[in-house]
């Protein structure tokens, strides 16, 4: 077997693993005996389980972030100095999201390991994307932050992930929630009529007026109790 095809085999059949079983109930035994490889090569073409997971990760974040850089400066040159709305901001990070191929399963599949990635405390997963896409992000971060001028900092981090989080678990179920829809009224929604759906909810989540003051500190102590 060549040295790409164990590679590829590796991954893929970690991939499916990782999103089916989490990254801790998931051991290197598991990825070979499914792989139908030994443990020397994965130790050989990896190093260790967290930089396979680490690994598992690039094939999907490496061309999403030549892509998003790519769309980014055609928005930006669009609007020529003047600011991103919102709404175009989100677009293009959907589109994106979208146009990235997968090597061998599919834009949920990836949801779930993202999910897994804030879930089960993989530290080294966020660092590992602060430090080699950290600059995209930033990038989008700071659209984003002169698109939502009214917006404190602490606000905008809490709602940006409101809206990962909605997409994170939307994508993640989404075999199921289509069956539901199947089941309870008849129709098949596809991933970009899904997308369709979700832009206007995610636009109002970023785009709505902060919260009202809850008045004194008794109401705030009563409301966090």
């Amino acid at each position: 077997m060549a040295q790409t095809d164990t590679v590829t085999r590796i991954l893929d059949t970690a991939e499916v693993l990782f999103a089916e079983r989490g990254f801790a109930e998931t051991s290197l035994r598991n990825i070979t005996s499914k792989a139908k490889v030994n443990l020397a090569a994965v130790n050989y073409h990896f190093g260790s389980k967290k930089s396979l997971i680490q690994a598992v990760f690039a094939r999907y974040l490496d061309p999403f972030s030549e892509r998003f850089h790519a769309a980014l400066d055609s928005v930006e040159q669009q609007y020529a100095g003047r600011q991103v709305p919102l709404e175009v901001l989100l677009e293009v990070m959907a589109r994106t999201v979208l146009e990235v191929p997968a090597e061998r399963n599919s834009l949920r599949t990836f949801m779930r390991l993202l999910g897994l990635a804030y879930t089960q405390g993989q530290g080294h997963m966020r660092r590992y994307i602060r430090e080699h896409y950290g600059t995209v992000f930033s990038r989008f971060a700071e659209l984003l932050k002169l698109a939502t001028p009214d917006l404190p900092d602490n606000e905008r981090f809490w709602r940006l992930h409101f809206m990962l989080g909605s997409v994170i678990f939307t994508f993640s179920g989404l075999d199921a929630l289509r069956d539901i829809e199947e089941a309870e009224y008849g129709h098949h929604t596809t991933v970009r009529e899904l997308i369709q759906h979700m832009r206007p909810v995610v636009v109002a989540a970023m785009a709505a007026p902060l919260p009202a003051s809850l008045g004194d500190g008794e109401a705030v102590t009563q409301a966090a109790s």
